[in-house]
């Protein structure tokens, strides 16, 4: 069975925080996922609406699918890089900020 993915790498975001919104559309219909998306006010849904629309024209133009009949079949996000940094504190010290990424991968199948 054909399967359409879509892949989102180095995401200025942490992982748990699209882990999150992952779980609220897996399993889901492509058009109810895409609703619960754009109500949901976290910031993981901007980066994992534009995810969904990409997965959901590589279904039509690449494999011909049904745009009514798709659903997510398959979504995880991988911790990326860590990007490191630093902020002073006092006595001329400092601590280390860990700003960071991940990658997404949402798949999308046909219903039969």
């Amino acid at each position: 069975m054909n399967e359409a993915r879509a892949y989102l790498k180095d995401a200025r975001i942490s992982p748990r925080k699209v882990q999150i919104v992952l779980d609220l559309i897996r399993g889901k219909d492509a058009g109810m996922a895409m609703a619960i998306l754009k109500n949901t006010p976290k910031s993981a849904s901007e980066y994992l609406i534009k995810l969904l629309k990409s997965a959901m024209a590589n279904a039509e133009h690449n494999f011909g699918m049904n745009p009514e009949k798709l659903y997510v079949s398959e979504c995880f996000v991988c911790p990326g890089k860590t990007l490191k940094r630093i902020m002073p504190r006092a006595k001329g010290s400092a601590d280390r900020i860990l700003k960071r990424t991940c990658h997404v991968t949402l798949a999308l199948r046909e219903k039969v």
